[in-house]
């Protein structure tokens, strides 16, 4: 199964962030672009991969260990950015640097339990398109720069949450990924 671990900003935060992103369906080649849903908005803390059911057990009981040693903090969501022309994201700001621990306990806690992750250096984001895989690129400098200002609530991080991911099957242009919560904890226990 296809897994990834995540923080997930509460439905007022990402109606907020709806409203921003709307915004940008009028800029110059917005059809094009796969837009992520509300459904699909999270934070990811670490991307798994293909994961053996067998390892499910152990991984959860590491998952919940880390989240322990982690208090709830604050973030917010703000300004806008683009990796390359592939995907377009909206900025974390706040307590960057717990979310960054976060992680890095997230990802070591996975690769104790025998779970290959990527190595990379962790750059926090929110995803909120990406280029269609067609030979004119879109540029996506004006979509950055529009989001530039987003400045959302401030909000609580409260919990690490493991997901599984659904790619999609219909080869219907556009489709999504489904997403299903496999498990949750709580910070600081």
């Amino acid at each position: 199964m296809r897994l990834f671990t995540a923080v997930l900003p509460p439905p007022p935060v990402l109606t907020e962030l709806a409203e921003a992103v709307d915004g940008l369906r009028g800029l110059p080649d917005a059809d094009r672009l796969r837009w992520v849903g509300p459904e699909g908005r999270h934070l990811t803390l670490a991307f798994l991969g293909e994961v053996d059911e067998a390892l499910l057990p152990d991984l959860r009981e590491r998952l919940a260990r880390a989240a322990r040693h982690h208090p709830a903090f604050g973030l917010r969501l703000a300004g806008g950015g683009r990796f390359g022309d592939r995907v377009l994201w909206i900025g974390v700001e706040g307590d960057r640097t717990a979310l960054r621990r976060l992680a890095d306990s997230v990802t070591a806690a996975v690769r104790r339990a025998g779970v290959p992750t990527e190595d990379r250096p962790y750059k926090p984001h929110l995803t909120v398109a990406r280029a269609g895989r067609t030979a004119r690129r879109v540029d996506l400098r004006p979509y950055a720069a529009a989001l530039g200002d987003f400045s959302g609530s401030d909000w609580q991080a409260r919990e690490v949450v493991l997901v599984r991911s659904f790619l999609p099957s219909s080869g219907v242009p556009g489709e999504h990924p489904r997403y299903e919560t496999l498990a949750t904890w709580p910070l600081g226990g």
